[in-house]
């Protein structure tokens, strides 16, 4: 049986309901002729009426596709209108993709990033050893390649690590706390670094710092009786000519003299701030398991030894009580404990950090002279910050809450204190100033009073002057650096042969990109001159502040990690118990 219908295409079709061919039907028709009393369309009846010749020049107008006859003119055409369709949209294709796209560009970096990309390549300067070949400094090369092992009494290589400032002078204990500062900044603001291209470079400035530290002790052991703590010297008696470090003004890479190495047997400041730096570098190393546990194995064996070798690290006279005197341990104590908590998630970390003797003893109750400052030599302030981060994150409740309580009071107190109003901290006549005590003041408040601080060390201040190297369009030409002053020329200047250089008024034939200068005096005024490191000598403390402030306010969202501060830290609670099996009558 067949049936017969009209292709919506306006031109005849039939529609295969069973297997016979054309033939079988033409020759059903001739053996009953019952099935002509049926009205024939035209088709049909070209096909019977026509002779043999006729019948094939017919069947050729339409086209056979198995259960679908279809009309050979409709065929052609539709393929055509197919193909045709298909070149034209390889034509608009070709077409759209040879058209520039005009995509909105990103928008410029603000200043804050800005200023933070080249504050990040001061470290770089300040590399001592075999430098990296992406080191990005041309006029730094390799310098002091036999640190300790020019030493008979070390007998061990002390290569690498961070020049201090302009001179030539490694001393672990500021290196080791702008290393826990650069390490902080990561923790808190590692999207802002990958935003901006820019956690690589810190990541490896970090490392550097660590792998230095790694070799001034016996960092496989568990049990030490000494850590470096200085190579090379800075003290000069007076009418002394011997060579050293501040006597001579030399690039590192032309030094030649002896640099001696030092170290101590009972020093808990350095050491517990060596810890600290190792255990917050463990946190963000992370993501490599082996390196970040030989981090915490060696911030476990400092910390060990900071607490059974009481005693200051720069007593009796040293290099180190003229240039880094530390006023106690006890700050150290409270800061490298609760890194260590961090890092490993021993509570006996914590519990020693939160001691309230320990607070005592650091000065928590009582506001002395330096309360309130954050520096290389007062680290107590950056503890209660960091432990009001655990009292807020995390809740740890009994028996840590009384002195995290005490701690969070005294940061909201200290905070408050840097406003202009409370008249706690010198400060230049141009601040702006608003109220603080029993008034309530946003969090973006404190926020602008920050960026109030920043803009004017990048240059909103009386001189109009950037003290930031490398930013702006005026900033310190004359630097107290050696490597800055001497050109790299090829002519090696000997220990008095630098002088010149140090002398002329002349800038500085190298631009030491980022280096934060000790910049002005406390009515604003400031001398531009080589000789006074007052005005002009950049540190890595300093230098690691800087860096730790601008990422916080670059940028927009990206807030405090916190995930990543408290990653090592197991849950300050049991789990609830799973809940009953449903009953059963």
């Amino acid at each position: 049986m067949s049936m017969y219908g009209r292709d919506p295409w306006g031109g005849p079709l039939e529609i295969c309901h069973d297997s016979a061919t054309d033939d079988d039907r033409s020759r059903n028709l001739d053996l009953d002729r019952g099935a002509l009393s049926r009205t024939l369309d035209e088709t049909q009846q070209s096909w019977l009426l026509a002779g043999p010749g006729d019948q094939g020049r017919k069947k050729k107008k339409y086209v056979d596709l198995g259960c679908l006859v279809v009309s050979r003119k409709l065929f052609v055409w539709t393929v055509g209108v197919l193909l045709a369709a298909a070149v034209f949209a390889g034509l608009v294709a070709g077409i759209a993709k040879a058209i520039p796209r005009h995509h909105r560009p990103p928008p410029p970096p603000d200043d804050f990033t800005v200023a933070l990309r080249k504050a990040l390549m001061f470290f770089n300067a300040q590399k001592s050893g075999k430098l990296p070949k992406n080191n990005n400094v041309h006029w730094r090369g390799n310098s002091c390649m036999k640190d300790g092992l020019s030493d008979p009494a070390v007998g061990r290589s002390l290569v690498g690590g961070y020049y201090d400032a302009g001179d030539a002078v490694k001393f672990n204990f500021p290196a080791a706390f702008s290393m826990t500062l650069l390490s902080w900044s990561v923790i808190e603001y590692s999207a802002k670094y990958e935003a901006i291209g820019e956690l690589g470079h810190i990541r490896d400035t970090i490392k550097w710092g660590a792998d230095y530290f790694l070799k001034t002790f016996n960092s496989t052991a568990d049990t030490i009786d000494r850590v470096v703590m200085q190579v090379g010297s800075g003290a000069t008696s007076p009418g002394s000519t011997q060579p050293n470090d501040h006597y001579c003004w030399m690039r590192p890479e032309d030094i030649d003299y002896p640099r001696p190495v030092v170290e101590c047997h009972a020093c808990s400041d350095l050491a517990a701030e060596m810890a600290a730096s190792l255990a917050a570098a463990s946190i963000v190393f992370k993501d490599n398991k082996a390196y970040s546990q030989k981090l915490v194995h060696g911030a476990t064996t400092l910390f060990k030894f900071a607490r059974q070798n009481r005693g200051r690290y720069s007593a009796g006279g040293s290099d180190a009580e003229k240039f880094y005197n530390s006023t106690s341990y006890w700050d150290e104590f409270v800061w490298g404990g609760s890194w260590m908590y961090l890092a490993t998630g021993n509570s006996s970390y914590l519990q020693l950090a939160t001691h309230p003797k320990l607070a005592k003893h650091a000065g928590a109750y009582w506001g002395g002279p330096d309360y309130g400052v954050f520096s290389w030599d007062n680290k107590l302030t950056g503890a209660q910050v960091l432990l009001s981060r655990l009292r807020l994150f995390l809740s740890p409740g009994y028996p840590y809450e009384e002195i995290l309580r005490t701690f969070h009071n005294q940061t909201s107190i200290i905070m408050c204190s840097y406003l202009p109003i409370f008249k706690s901290f010198n400060r230049t006549k141009d601040t702006p100033g608003w109220y603080c005590g029993p008034h309530f003041y946003p969090i973006e408040t404190l926020r602008n009073f920050a960026r109030t601080q920043i803009e004017y060390i990048l240059g909103k201040n009386p001189l109009k002057m950037s003290y930031v190297v490398g930013y702006g369009n005026r900033y310190p030409k004359r630097v107290h650096h050696r490597g800055a002053s001497i050109p790299k020329n090829g002519v090696h200047y000997g220990c008095k042969g630098g002088w010149k250089w140090r002398e002329t008024k002349k800038p500085n034939p190298n631009i030491i990109v980022g280096a934060m200068v000790a910049g002005p005096d406390r009515h604003d005024g400031f001398k531009d001159v080589r000789k006074n490191y007052n005005y002009t000598e950049a540190t890595l403390a300093g230098n690691a502040g800087l860096v730790a402030a601008l990422v916080a306010l670059s940028g927009e969202g990206h807030g405090v990690d916190k995930n990543t501060m408290f990653s090592a830290v197991p849950p300050m609670f049991p789990s609830p118990p799973p809940p009953p099996a449903p009953w059963k009558p």
